[in-house]
């Protein structure tokens, strides 16, 4: 970061108070003018057997606020490009609006890559940063990545202004004059209903079967499918409930993989029908890993036990390992090259192709919004067509159909 930046820390004094029963933090100090600064900070502990757990997080508040005042922006001197680096620190150590991993992850490789690198270079202030600044950016990345990846970049970078105009470093943002990116039209790749039949054949007994099974039939995001525990499945009222994920991101340059009893919309978190086939196949498999916990003794990986998507040690499958070993399955197999995340979309296309309604396969899918099922997959909607097609009886009557009758 420059040198502007890195200005001399700034010391937080911190102690304790009792306040009707509770402990709070008192925080004070002395900014680079000489003016004295003050914070309470409620803990949420009784006084009553809680002063270690109160002093540590006296310390914890300290260290907090001192990186938060070392990070003072001096704006007569602010590039662009080191704005948005605070910024990415300041979301990171927001703990009232806490980010996903990896949504962070992703902030911070489009940032860090690809947005301060281009600003830092052309010498843009914060305070000089105007639309066609942002428009040349944009015509620059259009000439080697798609729209849709620029929109990302516009995300960011309104994201970061936003912050810029609330913490009152800038009167406005130039956002409004931007000409944001119109992504192009989603054409996924999809699998027949004859090549899904196939591939669950070819893919019976391989590490990935389960992963192909659930990702194909159910249309599971990966976070979902390697998030699925034993408890979430009712084997007595055959039901299956997507409630707990595991992500995995990229932050700092070191791979991060998260657990939460999350999703990743509200419409996310779904029940679903426990069909007979994969009911059974379920119930081999609890099987088979509890003859393993009982082989492998304390071997067995406990902690993980719990997954459904283990390996014969109790260890849950990495989620890259279904993105990395698939298309190369596909490719060993002679199926056409996809993403494992094409299964999702070829479970909607097969849900369209027998009649399920947009709407429903909204809910199967766990999209947060109709308008995403309708943009993603409306292309492919038939029934709908062939009703139009057939209300287009007058052609019937044509010499073009005649033509027809009389060969």
């Amino acid at each position: 970061m420059a040198e502007h930046l890195q200005n001399e820390k700034i010391r937080v004094a911190g102690h304790l108070v009792e306040v009707r029963g509770y402990y709070h933090i008192k925080l004070s100090w002395y900014d680079e003018a000489g003016n004295r600064g003050r914070k309470s900070v409620s803990t949420g502990l009784t006084v009553k057997n809680n002063k270690k757990r109160a002093e540590d997080m006296v310390y914890e508040a300290k260290k907090e606020q001192e990186a938060l005042l070392s990070a003072q922006i001096r704006l007569d001197n602010m590039l662009f490009a080191d704005f948005l680096e605070l910024w990415l620190e300041v979301i990171r150590n927001d703990k009232s609006k806490p980010i996903k991993p990896t949504t962070f992850g992703i902030y911070q490789m489009n940032v860090q890559r690809i947005i301060a690198p281009y600003f830092r270079k052309k010498r843009i202030l914060l305070l000089d940063l105007t639309a066609d600044h942002i428009n040349d950016f944009y015509d620059v990345q259009l000439e080697r990545v798609k729209a849709m990846t620029v929109t990302k970049y516009h995300a960011n970078i309104s994201k970061a202004l936003k912050y810029a105009v609330k913490k009152n470093y800038i009167p406005h943002t130039p956002m409004g004059r931007v000409n944001r990116p119109s992504p192009e039209r989603f054409v996924g790749k999809f699998l027949k209903q004859s090549e899904m039949v196939e591939l669950f054949d070819i893919v019976r007994g391989h590490k990935l079967e389960l992963g192909v099974i659930l990702g194909a039939f159910y249309g599971l995001r990966r976070s979902e499918l390697v998030g699925l525990r034993w408890e979430s499945i009712n084997f007595e009222a055959n039901t299956i409930t997507i409630e707990h994920t595991v992500t995995v991101a990229s932050i700092d340059g070191k791979t991060v993989i998260t657990a939460n009893d999350t999703t990743k919309t509200k419409s996310s978190f779904r029940t679903l029908p426990l069909v007979t086939p994969i009911r059974s196949k379920l119930l081999d498999l609890q099987a088979e890993q509890e003859k393993n916990r009982k082989l492998c003794g304390k071997e067995y990986n406990k902690a993980e036990g719990g997954y459904i998507y283990v390996n014969a040690l109790g260890n849950r499958i990495k989620p890259d390992y279904l993105s990395g070993e698939f298309p190369k399955f596909l490719e060993k197999h002679g199926f056409k090259r996809m993403r494992f995340h094409d299964l999702r979309h070829s479970c909607a296309s097969l849900l369209l192709a027998n009649g399920i309604s947009l709407k429903q396969i909204q809910e199967w899918l766990g999209h947060s919004d109709f308008a995403i099922t309708a943009n993603t997959y409306a292309h492919l909607e038939y029934n709908s067509k062939l009703v139009s097609a057939s209300a287009m009886s007058w052609i019937d009557d044509t010499s073009l159909a005649q033509a027809l009758i009389n060969e």
